[in-house]
């Protein structure tokens, strides 16, 4: 989990599957089949790379029509995370859920059996078995795996959404607040009210070359529901770091320091806030300690200074200055008084993110030029 990994990744989805990614992207192969979409997002989420420099890199390979599917699913990710920025009760709420869910796991033995044989891959559904085990042994789905486990777990199993978004959170190895949480109230139609997904078997069959065909799904189950979606608050803004020595804290949505828009500050000091997400496998506690310490590595090397565990009096009294924690563990963990810059990307792009995907698609380029 390094920024090299990341970048031979994108050269190696650039020359082999991107050419195909538009066509051929919905099927699963297997975790032993040759993949059909970039397996970037354990880099994305960490921001070992950037959405920016992936972007940039697809349209120079294969044009901006050539790329403009595989450029919108990289806005999908920029999307939920401005989505979350301005309605971040969807997070606080979706902690509150599972709380109050694991709770009732304790207290009704049908609920606790079938949550049981759900995560243990032991339900009997072809396909959702096989992914629940995929998920624990390897903290990889594709995509549209995700979608149907998710749909069957709230519609044909009747579990809690909150719980398998909490399931998802501990062991993918891109678990992301935003895009997890939100993909997630997504196929329940809690995310755009009354619009669920549901996994159908011909689908099923269909975008796994015959290797699952589930019987017994609920196809036609009604969308979920809540009493109040979350509410729309105004996008906070970004602080300017100061002139002269400034300590730079870095956290793991946000690993490429080299990059960061520091005006005329000095980094003096680099620390590292390790903040994982709730209850996360020791699988992705190693992914994101080993991320970090890359990170802390390529930042006292580019900025010439000591790099370590932002631990005790690390910053030496200088102002702390940090790249914009999204809704999360991270931000949830930055001191007080952290002055939070935003990168350009995320300043062009979340401002659109407030209400459907589409009106931010409709402006990729803007923010891409921009």
């Amino acid at each position: 989990m390094t920024r090299a990994a990341g970048l031979d990744r994108l050269t190696a989805f650039l020359a082999e599957a991107g050419a195909d990614y538009a066509a051929s992207r919905n099927t699963d192969a297997g975790p032993g089949g040759r993949t059909t979409t970039s397996a970037l997002s354990p880099y994305l989420r960490r921001r070992l790379i950037t959405e920016a420099e992936v972007v940039s890199a697809a349209e120079a390979a294969f044009g901006d029509g050539g790329a403009e599917k595989f450029v919108s699913e990289v806005f999908w990710r920029t999307y939920f995370k401005g989505h979350l920025e301005t309605h971040p009760a969807a997070w606080t709420d979706f902690l509150a859920l599972a709380a109050a869910d694991r709770g009732r796991l304790a207290a009704e033995p049908g609920l606790r059996r079938t949550h049981a044989m759900a995560i243990e891959g032991r339900t009997g559904i072809d396909g959702f078995d096989d992914w629940a085990r995929e998920l624990v042994e390897t903290g990889w789905l594709h995509n549209h795996a995700r979608m149907w486990f998710a749909s069957i777990w709230i519609f044909t199993l009747r579990l809690p959404w909150a719980l398998g978004a909490d399931f998802f959170l501990r062991h993918l190895l891109d678990g992301d607040p935003a895009s997890n949480t939100l993909s997630w109230r997504w196929v329940a139609g809690l995310h755009t009210r009354g619009k669920h997904y549901v996994a159908r078997a011909e689908n099923i069959r269909r975008y796994t070359n015959g290797r699952f065909d589930p019987v017994g799904l609920d196809e036609y189950p009604d969308s979920l529901d809540e009493p109040m979606p979350p509410r729309e608050v105004a996008l906070p803004v970004a602080d300017t770091p100061p002139p002269g020595d400034v300590a730079l804290l870095i956290h793991l949505d946000d690993l490429h320091p080299e990059s960061l828009p520091l005006a005329g500050a000095r980094v003096a000091r680099v620390g590292g806030l390790l903040a994982h997400a709730p209850g996360a496998s020791d699988r992705v506690r190693a992914a994101d300690a080993a991320a970090l310490a890359d990170a802390l590595d390529r930042a006292g090397a580019h900025f010439g200074c000591e790099a370590g565990p932002a631990t005790g009096d690390w910053s030496g009294d200088r102002p702390v200055v940090t790249a914009w924690a999204p809704v999360g563990p991270s931000a949830e963990g930055l001191p007080a008084g952290c002055l939070r810059v935003r990168r350009a990307w995320d300043e062009a792009a979340w401002p659109f993110s407030t209400r459907g995907y589409s009106r931010l698609r409709s402006r990729i380029p803007q923010v891409v030029s921009a």
